[in-house]
């Protein structure tokens, strides 16, 4: 799609320069896909022009996309959109595959249309701790002056190193603060572990279904992914042991609690289980520590790591989604045997994490307030989990299986046999519901039934009107004779 024939508004009486507000928008229309890599971006004048700005508006909108490496310039030809390295957090192929299947009717939703969107897991930003982050920031400014800016040390900043250690303590969590590496976020995690680990054709286990993220780090190495079912209390250890078997897989990738899409928990037996089979079969386990905290029974079921006595779990702790994705913050607990290995892909992948985050992030979790963002996003988030819960109750057709998670965003819902959620997704697009069809879950993104919907950024008064159309949709889909059945079997697809 041609920019040009989006219609871009800018808000004049906003205290935000006009500038921020045109590469705010221009970077999103690039994230979404809207934008395809290698569009040409209308040259400044006629921009400018159309916009009612000065050229030099568009001059520092377009300088500050072609800094995040957004943009690329042609000279004497134009600015163009780059290729996007989609290191981050966000389902990376999502909005692709959204664009792929309705190009007509996705491309405005998010930025221009009245959407509820259960599709997206990033927190809204009304629930960004923005006064006490600022005040931290203000602090570690005051106290280490210039040494904020300067390079941290490839492992990570040591206090906030110690911090983590002694947060850990909490969840039963004992490592060494040589074992931790702070990290731009998990999704780096994954993505320099898959550097560090993996060569081309080596075998990586997943849950299936799982992060979409990881499965495309692993791509991205040329591994070899085998995916292992998942039941509602955990992966399918009968499965799993035959394939270690007939295999010897560099690591096996889980989310124990809360998984992402299912939001399943993985039962303690079942945990235990899991890290007799990595002893026996000697291989290592990835633990994605996805949301641990956000837990709505006030119990924190046990992470892996706390379990683990043989030193077999690598794991893998973000802070954007129980805080500030922009912060791109978070820590793995490694082994020493992979430690310079680790290291070394971390310097080549950003040298280190950003060294005033890390100080202001240690300053945070000292004087208390993370401890306090936490408390009050698990009562934000409880109150849509209820909702939600309610409303599926009274609505969603009988017709649709799902379990309620203990805790954690996400819920994983299944048509009946025969109904694919594409579809459903295709239908919802029009009547502006955002869902996630479960076949980006899979690494061959195959046909699936189930869905995925999310709390994460959906606030309370639109919940269950929202579940409520969803419902209306899904009983249409149900009850009209212009679908092509599909049947769908989660063991002979792997």
């Amino acid at each position: 799609m041609n920019i040009e024939e989006i219609k871009l508004q800018l808000d004049r009486s906003s205290n935000q320069h006009l500038y921020i507000q045109l590469y705010s928008k221009i970077k999103k229309l690039i994230l979404d896909g809207i934008l395809k890599h290698h569009t040409k971006l209308p040259p400044i004048r006629k921009l400018a022009k159309k916009l009612n700005v000065n050229n030099i508006t568009v001059v520092n909108a377009y300088n500050l996309l072609q800094k995040e490496n957004l943009v690329y310039k042609k000279v004497g030809s134009g600015t163009f959109v780059n290729v996007i390295n989609y290191n981050t957090d966000t389902e990376i192929d999502y909005k692709q595959y959204l664009h792929t299947l309705d190009e007509s009717n996705i491309e405005y939703l998010n930025m221009f249309g009245n959407v509820i969107d259960f599709s997206n897991t990033t927190p809204t930003n009304d629930l960004f701790p923005v006064e006490d982050f600022k005040y931290v920031i203000n602090l570690v400014l005051d106290r280490d002056k210039g040494n904020a800016f300067k390079y941290q040390e490839s492992q990570g900043y040591y206090p906030l190193r110690e911090t983590i250690k002694n947060y850990l303590s909490n969840y039963m969590i004992n490592c060494d603060i040589s074992n931790i590496q702070i990290i731009s976020g998990a999704q780096q995690g994954i993505d320099i572990l898959s550097k560090a680990l993996i060569d081309y054709g080596d075998i990586v286990f997943t849950e299936s279904p799982t992060y979409t993220g990881a499965i495309a780090a692993f791509k991205s190495r040329a591994a070899k992914i085998i995916e292992i079912p998942i039941k509602k209390d955990g992966i399918d250890l009968i499965y799993l042991e035959n394939k270690l078997k007939s295999f010897r897989p560099k690591f096996i990738y889980v989310m124990p609690n809360f998984q992402n899409p299912t939001g399943y928990t993985y039962s303690e037996t079942k945990k235990l289980k899991l890290l007799e089979l990595a002893n026996k079969y000697d291989t290592l386990l990835v633990e994605d520590d996805y949301l641990n905290e956000l837990s709505f029974n006030n119990k924190y079921p046990q992470t892996l790591k706390s379990l683990d006595k043989n030193n077999r779990v690598i794991y893998i702790k973000s802070f954007s989604k129980i805080f500030m994705p922009g912060l791109r913050l978070g820590f793995m607990i490694i082994p020493m045997s992979i430690q310079k290995e680790i290291l070394v892909a971390k310097h080549i992948s950003d040298i280190s994490t950003s060294g005033l985050m890390q100080r202001a992030l240690d300053l945070y979790i000292k004087m208390g307030l993370f401890k306090k963002h936490i408390n009050e996003i698990n009562r934000i988030y409880k109150k849509r989990f209820e909702i939600l819960v309610k409303s599926l109750s009274d609505y969603m057709p009988k017709q649709i299986s799902y379990s309620i998670p203990e805790g954690g965003l996400n819920f994983w819902l299944s048509l009946p046999q025969g109904y694919l959620s594409d579809e459903l997704h295709d239908l919802c697009i029009k009547r502006n519901i955002l869902i996630t069809p479960g076949s980006i879950f899979y690494a061959n993104k195959i046909k699936s039934n189930a869905f995925r919907i999310s709390i994460a950024s959906v606030h309370e008064s639109v919940i269950e009107s929202g579940i409520r159309q969803l419902s209306e949709i899904i009983n249409e889909l149900l009850n009209s004779s212009n679908i092509n059945k599909y049947y769908f079997n989660p063991i002979t697809h792997l």
